[in-house]
């Protein structure tokens, strides 16, 4: 999976109506009586604005973790990446979208896809970890969730 645009993060329009009924996944709650606060998404999706990218991505490679071609992911530069994130990186001079692997000294970028395998990074590879990926953004398409994998 790569990535195929970079877009900076800006501080515009910051809050949208967030309806005051909450949508429960189960049995309705009687107790819907409140108000919400307006949704600022700059502040729910951004934490460090300065160090904040917004990338779309192509390919294929991470739609097990949920991230398929054409969705956007918000990265955070300033946060350390550590075993276990997903993580945007520079690989040989490519931005790729990886699930860090970091194990007995060895760094290691894991596809979570099992159609492609993992890349084994050596020092003498041009590696760099450019931000850790916080949140994955993706329009539902059809009304229906793109969460199965297509070859099920």
């Amino acid at each position: 999976m790569v990535v195929s645009e970079i877009i900076p993060f800006w501080e515009g329009t910051k809050t949208l109506t967030l309806h005051p009924v909450r949508v429960n996944a189960g049995f309705p709650s009687p107790a819907q009586d409140y108000a919400e606060p307006p949704l600022d998404l700059n502040q729910l999706l951004v934490q460090h604005p300065a160090a904040t990218f917004f990338v779309r991505v192509n390919g294929d490679s991470m739609q097990d973790a949920g991230i398929f071609s054409g969705d956007i992911l918000v990265v955070d530069k300033s946060l350390q990446a550590v075993d276990g994130h997903i993580i945007v990186a520079v690989l040989e001079g490519n931005f790729t979208v990886k699930r860090l692997q970091m194990r007995d000294g060895h760094c290691r970028l894991l596809p979570d896809n099992p159609r492609y395998r993992p890349v084994e990074i050596t020092p003498e590879m041009d590696f760099e970890v450019w931000g850790v990926v916080t949140y994955v953004l993706h329009k539902v398409q059809n009304g229906a969730f793109p969460l199965e994998r297509a070859d099920r």
